[in-house]
C-alpha cells in the first residue's frame, strides 16, 4: 500500500488531567501516515483521485481544537477515527501525538503516543455477467480475481438468462451474485470491476451490448449515492431477474429497499427464462 505523510501539523489544544491544562492549553504535534492507494491519481493527475493532505491537516487540527481530553490516547483516537470517516480509501492510517508541555517534573524532550486504525470492513454485492467466449469460465476467472483483492464472502449458483434490452440475436447470458467485504471505498471498488473488465476486454460501444464481462456494484453497505459515477443501490437491480434470481439462491433473506430479494425476483418480468445450473 502506497503512503501520504504529514509530519508536524501543530495547533493548541486544552487536554490533560490538570486543570490548568484544560485553562491554559498548550501545543500539540501530530503526524499523520495514510496508508492508501495513489494509483488512480498518479494515472489521472487529479487532485479529485487523492487524499488532499490540506483537508486531512485541517482535519487534525479541528480535532487538536476539540474536546477537551484527558489523555492524549483519546486525542490520537479521535483524530485517527475521523480521518478513517472521512477518507473511505484511507485502509489504514498511523498517529502520533507529541505532547512536548507535558506536565513533567524532570527534564525531558518530548511526551508521544502511537496508534494504528484500520478502516472498517464493507460488505457489497456485485453482480457478474457474460455472453461472449467462454462465459463460464470468464466468470470463475472475475471472481477469482477479485479474491485477490477482496474477501469473497458468498456467491451464488450460475444462471442462463435471456438478454434483456440491448441489440437483438444476442447469445444468452450467465450470470452470478456474489456478496464481498473489502475496506475499499465504493469509488475504489468500481475502480477495481472495471479494471477486471478491461482484462477481459470488455467494451462499451453500444449500450446493453454483448459483451465479455460485467460487473455492476449492486448495493455497497446500506449506502445511497447517486454522483456521476455510480448510483447505489442500483437503479436497476429491483428489476432485473438475472441479478434477483442468482442473489436471492446465494441469500434467501436478502432485502432491497426494504423488499425480500426473492419476492422481487419472483415479480421481474425475466425471472421466468433463467436456468440455475
Amino acid at each position: 500500500m502506497d503512503r501520504i505523510s504529514i509530519y508536524g501539523i501543530s495547533a493548541t489544544g486544552y487536554h490533560g488531567v490538570f486543570e490548568h491544562e484544560k485553562r491554559d492549553g498548550q501545543t500539540f504535534i501530530i503526524d499523520v501516515v495514510l496508508h492508501v492507494d495513489i494509483s488512480r491519481a498518479a494515472a489521472s493527475d487529479n487532485v479529485l483521485d487523492t487524499v488532499h493532505y490540506g483537508e486531512v491537516s485541517e482535519l487534525v487540527v479541528e480535532q487538536i481544537t476539540a474536546g477537551p481530553w484527558d489523555l492524549i490516547e483519546k486525542l490520537g483516537s479521535e483524530i485517527a477515527d475521523a480521518i478513517l470517516a472521512g477518507y473511505p480509501s484511507v485502509a489504514t492510517v498511523d498517529v502520533v501525538v507529541h505532547k512536548p508541555q507535558a506536565p513533567i517534573p524532570v527534564p525531558f524532550t518530548d511526551v508521544t503516543i502511537s496508534l494504528t486504525r484500520h478502516q472498517k470492513q464493507h460488505s457489497a454485492v456485485i453482480a457478474l455477467g457474460a455472453n461472449l467466449g467462454n462465459p463460464q469460465a470468464t466468470l470463475a476467472a472475475a471472481v477469482a480475481e477479485l479474491g485477490r483483492e477482496v474477501e469473497i464472502l458468498k456467491a451464488s449458483p450460475l444462471a442462463i438468462t435471456k438478454p434483456v434490452g440491448g441489440p437483438p440475436d444476442q447469445p444468452d447470458y450467465t450470470n452470478q451474485v456474489i456478496q464481498v467485504r473489502t475496506t475499499l471505498g465504493p469509488h475504489e471498488l468500481l475502480d477495481l470491476c472495471q479494471k477486471i473488465e478491461a482484462a477481459h476486454h470488455r467494451t462499451r460501444e453500444v449500450r446493453w451490448e454483448a459483451r465479455t464481462l460485467d460487473l455492476d456494484i449492486i448495493t455497497y453497505d446500506h449506502l445511497v449515492l447517486d454522483d456521476e459515477r455510480l448510483t447505489l443501490p442500483h437503479p436497476r437491480a429491483a428489476i432485473r431477474g438475472f441479478v434477483l434470481a442468482p442473489w436471492s439462491w446465494m441469500d434467501p433473506d436478502a432485502v432491497l429497499d426494504g423488499q425480500l430479494v426473492s419476492r422481487l425476483a419472483e415479480q421481474a418480468a425475466d425471472t421466468a427464462d433463467i436456468i440455475r445450473l
